[in-house]
């Protein structure tokens, strides 16, 4: 059945699923659906986790051992899937089906990247819906977010000023991981307060935020090398991968789903107001939308499907020069060999 992220408590407070899909790409709110999950999961006696990575068809097969395999204390346990594709193909399509063809006592836990709507009406897909709970993840939009975070003050046990709220809203930009952080700082430097806009602006740090976004605007405008630098500014800063990679992912996902736009007949100016580009920065992403082909956007969004389990630990590779990669690819694109320049 599909479920709502605000039905999610009242679910768990219930008789777990045998089966959960959670699907989205915005990293809190998936974070925090699967830790409730996991908490309900073992309250219900999954003493045992097992971890699934899939990175290859091949590891489809550990899905089916585990379901044919008792807990070493034959107790029940969680078996998570990570699936951040969120395409299973052909051979974890039929894994899932059989899991659920045989499931038992177990609980199947898989995460995944947000579903695309011909996934939607796939066998597996299908199978999960009857058979368990589908948790699509969707992110906050622009309107939303002044009243996330409020909610998420009051959860924190924080009064604050609208005008807190706002300019808290306008420091972060919808990047709901560095919201929980600050308010989290602001809970332990000002919790017996009301928060006023200038506790806000004195105690927000901005800086990895817009570095974050100024790393972005420098590929977009098509400077490689002033690109690349910057990454390696940060990296020296301290600033952490994943904040990084949220800003620059965001901005593939969003130049791909513009050139999809586009080829499908929507102008320009109509694509860009329809998907919220900022009129300050239309023309940069114009700019970029004429250089990079469709060969650019599937290998950046490749890129940072790999960079991504990098820095989650499930997938090879060192993420900071995956980011690499991808900031030269979104200046440049790629060479007419494939290839990606390097820079000293």
């Amino acid at each position: 059945m599909q479920l709502q992220l605000t039905g999610l408590e009242k679910h768990l407070a219930g008789t777990l699923a045998p089966c959960y899909l959670v699907s989205g790409d915005e990293p809190l709110l998936v974070q925090e659906s699967t830790d409730a999950i996991r908490r309900a999961a073992r309250e219900a006696g999954c003493s045992e986790r097992q971890r699934i990575s899939i990175s290859a068809k091949e590891d489809w097969l550990e899905l089916g051992h585990s379901a044919g395999s008792l807990s070493l204390f034959a107790e029940r346990k969680l078996i998570e899937v990570q699936l951040p594709s969120g395409k299973p193909g052909t051979e974890g399509s039929q894994a899932i089906q059989e899991y659920l063809s045989n499931a038992g006592d177990d609980v199947l836990l898989i995460i995944s990247g947000r579903i695309d709507k011909q996934s939607l009406k796939s066998k597996w897909y299908t199978a999960l819906d009857r058979a368990g709970v589908v948790l699509p993840i969707w992110p906050i939009s622009a309107p939303e977010l002044p009243d996330w975070i409020a909610e998420r003050m009051r959860q924190a046990g924080l009064r604050a000023e609208s005008d807190a709220i706002a300019l808290l809203t306008e420091r972060l930009e919808g990047n709901l991981l560095a919201a929980a952080q600050e308010i989290e700082k602001l809970r332990l430097l000002h919790g017996d307060q009301v928060i006023t806009a200038t506790m806000v602006a004195n105690t927000v740090s901005d800086n990895a935020r817009y570095d974050a976004f100024r790393l972005v605007d420098v590929a977009l405008s098509g400077d490689a090398r002033g690109a690349v630098r910057t990454l390696r500014g940060l990296k020296a800063e301290a600033v952490q991968p994943p904040l990084l990679l949220w800003a620059i992912s965001r901005e593939v996902r969003l130049l791909a789903d513009l050139k999809r736009d586009i080829s499908g007949g929507t102008s320009v100016n109509q694509a860009l107001q329809q998907r919220g580009v900022w009129r300050k920065r239309q023309a940069l992403v114009r700019a970029a939308l004429d250089r990079l082909s469709r060969r650019d956007l599937a290998d950046m969004q490749a890129l940072s499907f790999q960079a991504d389990g990098a820095t989650k630990g499930f997938l090879l590779g060192e993420p900071w020069c995956l980011m690499e990669r991808l900031v030269v690819v979104m200046a440049q694109g790629l060479a007419p060999d494939n290839t990606v320049a390097r820079f000293a």
